[in-house]
């Protein structure tokens, strides 16, 4: 599990193919908090991958061939800046908020609007995932905690910060770069349990209808 605030940009120093689809990423890491160990967990541009080989500030992770068609490290190459993050651990404060590392897909960026050291970057996905986007809910980008701005449909907007800009990748898009989009674990498993397949298991088991907006409203959460 991540914050989404990240420690340090690493470049990519190789990407090679290996046996069953698998990827290996050789990653240049300066200036983390904490260097990965053989087995940790490292979240890079928004990807959870484990560190299978680690010399020094350089580590090697390795993509299946899922995590590659998920999310945009199917596209990453060599000289590529990621973002990079340790995993969180109990004694670790959380300021952003809870990232996996879980990429729901990999968007598509329609426009930066600059406006003097600051900007707004506008993000296109899919009518998969725009169900979890919510204005001023939390969103993950390239592994980046952001506070979304508007939400239209297949179409939403971040705010981006001065320090954000210059401490991670994100000051590099431009329009029609592809970004790595994890959406709030709440919002997963509210969808999951408001949706459809769970009003359907209730009735079966004979427990009452799906939990709504109305029933939370009558018993006082709302």
């Amino acid at each position: 599990m991540f914050t989404g605030l990240v420690e340090t940009v690493g470049r990519v120093r190789s990407v090679s193919a290996e046996s069953g689809g698998v990827t290996r990423l050789t990653i240049h890491a300066p200036g983390m908090r904490r260097l990965p160990g053989l087995g940790d967990s490292v979240c890079v541009s928004g990807v959870c991958l484990t560190a299978v080989d680690v010399r020094g500030d350089v580590f090697s992770a390795q993509a299946m061939a899922e995590t590659q068609r998920a999310s945009k490290l199917g596209r990453i190459k060599a000289g590529d800046s990621v973002n990079l993050e340790s995993s969180l651990r109990p004694e670790d404060g959380l300021h952003g908020h809870f990232v996996l590392g879980h990429v729901d897909e990999a968007g598509r960026v329609i426009r930066v609007e600059r406006a003097g050291s600051t900007c707004k970057i506008w993000v296109s996905v899919s009518e998969g995932i725009a169900w979890g986007i919510a204005g001023k809910g939390s969103i993950a980008l390239d592994g980046v905690s952001l506070t979304v701005i508007d939400s239209h449909e297949t179409e939403f907007s971040v705010g981006i910060i001065p320090a954000t800009l210059e401490g991670t990748t994100l000051g590099l898009l431009e329009a029609g770069d592809w970004i790595n989009v994890e959406v709030d674990v709440l919002a997963r498993y509210a969808a999951r349990l408001l949706g459809p397949k769970a009003e359907e298991a209730r009735r079966r088991r004979g427990t009452g209808g799906a939990l709504t907006f109305e029933k939370l409203a009558k018993y006082g959460w709302l």
